[in-house]
């Protein structure tokens, strides 16, 4: 087998499962450590042990792989991976509104994203790096976010297309964190509450519906703002009423994210219905952090085919053109 090939899956797999940023960080750097050395220079155990970013696991990896074996460690993730059941509606989706790059809280730079969304056969994948205040998250001052579009710009090709856009900020008054006239010019816009979660459920509610009515927003992103499992511990929903939220959303044409993260599974099931009657679009986003995190998809689709969410009204089924002439609405 590969080493590299072999790293890189490994890194992709951990990222996947989510686990500690640290494993996959160390996987990737190996990759990068060894990329253009000869198998003569791989079979040089003593150098390559002394070569920065190798260390006791990745190197064992290398060994197997040249050896010709699946490594263990990969065998292992393989086998976690394969257990997971995919859904119908999972092959109907054509890309992913939502994710993040190393120019905000994401471990990875942009192109490692796009090989990644490209392998899983997306059409398009939208970067959508936090907004400025999100300081935590360092997020994207104007003249980062400018300097970012530059980049998105060159991404694109062969039948793939990288999106420009962003994670908003909604602010304690429903305002956007961010110019006006810059969130005009971005292909999507995602608008999400990070801070102030715990407001009381009149003034949350008041502050999403300004949000959603800002003919800005392309997508309310999490909606809840809960967390159920995982390293960051569990966080109950906002207090919110969803029946003015949902009921602006569907009168402005702003998708509902079905955000795809096991840690987050929001909107909760309860307030998807609730969506549905309202006659909100959805969107199922992988809320990736990191490469191998964009597959996770693969719940999201599971939950909106369980809730029974029609594929006609989830935007990320909808082929470029008509998710451009969505977006134009709002531009």
């Amino acid at each position: 087998m590969n080493p590299l090939e072999a790293l890189n899956e490994i890194a992709t797999l951990l990222e996947r499962e989510r686990s500690s940023r640290y494993k996959s960080k160390a996987f990737r750097a190996a990759a990068d450590a060894i990329t253009g050395l000869t198998d003569e220079q791989l079979r040089d155990a003593a150098s390559l042990r002394r070569r920065k970013g190798i260390g006791d696991s990745t190197f064992a990896v290398i060994q197997q792989a040249l050896a010709g074996e699946v490594p263990g460690y990969l065998t292992d993730l393989r086998a976690k991976a394969g257990g997971e059941r995919r859904s119908a509606l999972r092959a109907q989706l054509r890309g992913d509104l939502h994710s993040h790059s190393e120019w905000s809280d994401g471990l990875t730079s942009i192109d490692l994203m796009v090989d990644a969304a490209r392998a899983l056969g997306h059409e398009y994948l939208a970067l959508t790096d936090h907004s400025p205040r999100l300081r935590v998250a360092n997020g994207l001052s104007p003249e980062r976010l400018r300097a970012q579009l530059e980049v998105v710009a060159g991404m694109s090709g062969d039948g793939f297309t990288l999106l420009s856009g962003i994670e908003v900020d909604i602010l304690e008054d429903g305002g956007l964190d961010q110019e006006p006239d810059l969130l005009r010019e971005l292909d999507i816009v995602v608008a999400s509450a990070h801070s102030k979660l715990r407001m009381e459920r009149r003034p949350m509610t008041r502050r999403l519906v300004a949000a959603v009515s800002s003919g800005r927003v392309d997508v309310l992103g999490h909606v809840t703002g809960r967390l159920v499992e995982g390293s960051r511990g569990t966080r109950p929903p906002s207090a919110l009423d969803p029946e003015p939220v949902f009921a602006a959303c569907a009168e402005h044409g702003v998708a509902v994210e079905i955000n795809s993260r096991p840690e987050r599974q929001d909107p909760p099931d309860e307030l998807i219905a609730i969506a549905l009657e309202a006659g909100c679009l959805f969107s199922i986003d992988s809320d990736a952090h990191a490469p191998g995190q964009l597959s996770l998809i693969d719940h999201g689709a599971e939950r909106a085919e369980r809730a029974g969410v029609p594929a006609e009204r989830i935007v990320t089924t909808w082929p470029l053109e008509r998710l451009r002439e969505w977006t134009a609405l709002r531009r």
